[in-house]
């Protein structure tokens, strides 16, 4: 146990077991390796749903959505059918970073825009939209500017052309480990914490790319993650003796092949309705239930939305009508549902009455969506690579107890785990 020594906290948003440990293994990532080899290496579960503001939430908190308030990237404003943005300043429980002693060096952590007073260095990110509001202290931005950071890639390239896309990767990779170099000796830390995140975009629009090594992208997705690798070298290096040293990633990732589209389900079985054109501000009479992304199923109850008309007591043969709908549904003699949890199995604290009724974990291939535009069930759009739910990792190196280690942990578990490992217990 390191009492004295700081921690080092490297995330690589997505990345799945899988896939890092066969980098490590064939030396296209040997710095990871070596950390591997060298410490404990877990297939960890991520948060259910399994997308970044949910999951680094948990982590950084410690905490379950029914304590943090987070759910989705787009939530809804209570008692209503609008939807809202959640940030930073929606999130109910307190990052580390607040609560640990010593000054922390932030970087790149999604869903802490936008960045408040902290002890040390905080550059949120994504979604991050105006870069004043996304750095501590803005005495930095000057020396951010002159680096080239980004806040995020541009994502919309990959959209017109894949080539100018991977060069914005990998631009915004550039200049954000030289941004970490230069955070790295910018003040005294005891915690350090560098999120890569272009792993994320890149598995989206290219995992055909990573399966496919006759792909025409296929060394470049290699070649993104070796320079991640290098730069996971130079902190490793860096680090003391006495210092602890954890990697993680907030979701695992895999193969696309239909997004479904679970509201044409329930307009199919006459469980949702719309007035004046299709739009969750236009449900009408008679719904029971409304999904939003990914998976997130919402009873109609009466008197928590406008047009609610779902009692209480109706509320078990609903959920069992829901369930048997969900787990019935294929795509291609396919089981596109593999998961299904009733909130209370879930969540737990004082945010849990706005936590979805229903939450659905999509079967290999399968992306649960929450549109209500859709016309056909299932589709296949630009994206070739989804979220999973059980294939994130955990490394964790240097200084530390391996009996705290739960053998299949979760991203609400990564903040206890360095608790128990440093003076901070």
């Amino acid at each position: 146990m390191s009492e004295s020594g700081r921690t080092v906290i490297i995330g690589l948003d997505g990345v799945p077991y899988g896939m890092l440990k066969g980098f490590a293994d064939s030396g296209v990532m040997p710095n990871t390796g070596k950390l591997i080899k060298e410490g404990i290496f877990r297939q960890m579960h991520s948060s259910v749903p399994e997308v970044s503001s949910v999951a680094w939430s948990c982590m950084i908190t410690g905490k379950n959505p029914g304590e943090h308030g987070t759910y989705g990237f787009m939530d809804l404003v209570p008692g209503s059918y609008k939807m809202k943005f959640p940030n930073f300043t929606d999130l109910k429980a307190a990052p580390f970073w607040d609560e640990w002693d010593g000054r922390s060096i932030i970087v790149n952590v999604p869903s802490t825009y936008p960045v408040r007073q902290m002890n040390g260095v905080h550059i949120s990110g994504f979604v991050s939209i105006d870069f004043d509001k996304s750095v501590h202290p803005q005495s930095l931005i000057p020396e951010l500017q002159k680096l080239d950071y980004r806040l995020d890639v541009n994502s919309e390239l990959a959209h017109k052309n894949m080539d100018l896309f991977l060069q914005d990767v990998d631009n915004t990779l550039a200049a954000r480990v030289k941004a970490g170099r230069y955070l790295w000796d910018y003040t005294d830390w005891q915690t350090f914490m560098f999120v890569f995140t272009g792993t994320d975009r890149l598995m989206h629009f290219l995992w055909d790319a990573y399966e496919d090594t006759g792909h025409k992208y296929h060394y470049l997705f290699c070649d993104h993650f070796k320079k991640i690798d290098k730069a996971i070298g130079e902190m490793a290096e860096k680090a003391g003796d006495g210092d602890l040293i954890v990697m993680v990633s907030d979701h695992g990732f895999e193969r696309l092949d239909y997004d479904v589209y679970l509201n044409f389900a329930l307009m199919e079985h006459g469980l949702l309705y719309f007035a004046d054109g299709v739009g969750l501000n236009n449900i009408s009479e008679g719904t029971k239930a409304f999904v939003l992304d990914p998976g997130r199923v919402y009873v109609n109850y009466k008197d928590k939305y406008p047009c609610g008309t779902v009692e209480e007591s109706e509320s078990e043969a609903l959920l069992s009508e829901l369930e048997a709908l969900f787990g019935s549904l294929e795509v291609d003699g396919r089981k596109v549902v593999r998961d299904m949890y009733r909130k209370e199995q879930l969540y737990s604290g004082p945010y849990v009455d706005s936590a979805p009724d229903l939450i659905l974990v999509g079967d290999d291939g399968f992306n649960l969506k929450g549109s209500v535009k859709a016309e056909q069930l299932a589709s296949r759009g630009v994206f070739t690579g989804k979220h999973t739910q059980d294939t994130a990792f955990l490394v964790v190196s240097g200084a530390f107890d391996e009996t705290v280690l739960p053998e299949v942990p979760t991203v609400s578990d990564v903040r206890g785990i360095i608790e128990k490992n440093t003076s901070r217990a």
